[in-house]
């Protein structure tokens, strides 16, 4: 990926666990990569929700952000060199999008770029229970190259706290995709 601009797209959807994708923001401030924000209006409304974060504020951490209404952005062409993008949390709606390729607006289309680019596109899929039909797009995403990581907590760092475990999330999801935050912690670095 060293060739590869340190740009890195940064999807939030409606799905619950919007916090996630504001603590991602908050972590890639500590790197030298650079947050391009796509945010549904439905995410909007799940962060008033289900936090005390307005939009604007979320935004205003992201180093560029776009209406997910813009399908024009620069993030929707494939000639816009990035590491991949992240969609953290997303929605069953967003993955299945995704998985047909019909896209309805920048987020998924950025994510069909992506992948047709073939740059690392990772899902955190926040649903449960799963059905059959979740499950097959999943597998048919991961035929695709994305990677699905649904936001699933470990207990061996023995967090203290909903942060810890937040934290812990997150540092999976971006050892996928090759980047180093270094506030977080490792196995047996607690």
């Amino acid at each position: 990926m060293s060739d590869r601009p340190m740009r890195l797209i940064v999807g939030i959807s409606g799905a619950s666990g919007v916090e996630l994708g504001v603590r991602l923001l908050q972590l890639l401030k500590s790197t030298r990569i650079e947050s391009h924000l796509i945010m549904t209006k439905s995410a909007e409304l799940t962060l008033s929700l289900e936090t005390n974060h307005k939009a604007k504020d979320v935004k205003a951490l992201a180093d560029h952000c776009y209406s997910v209404k813009d399908v024009a952005a620069p993030v929707a062409s494939g000639s816009f060199r990035t590491m991949g993008q992240i969609i953290v949390p997303c929605s069953i709606r967003t993955m299945s999008e995704i998985a047909t390729g019909v896209t309805s607006n920048l987020l998924t289309r950025a994510a069909d770029v992506t992948l047709k680019e073939r740059r690392p596109l990772l899902l955190m899929v926040r649903e449960t229970p799963l059905h059959l039909g979740h499950l097959r797009t999943m597998c048919h995403l991961t035929e695709m190259g994305a990677i699905i990581a649904p936001p699933v907590p470990a207990f061996y760092t023995k967090p203290a706290s909903l942060n810890d475990m937040t934290d812990q999330m997150l540092a999976r999801a971006l050892d996928s995709l090759s980047i180093e935050v270094p506030e977080l912690k490792r196995w047996r670095d607690h």
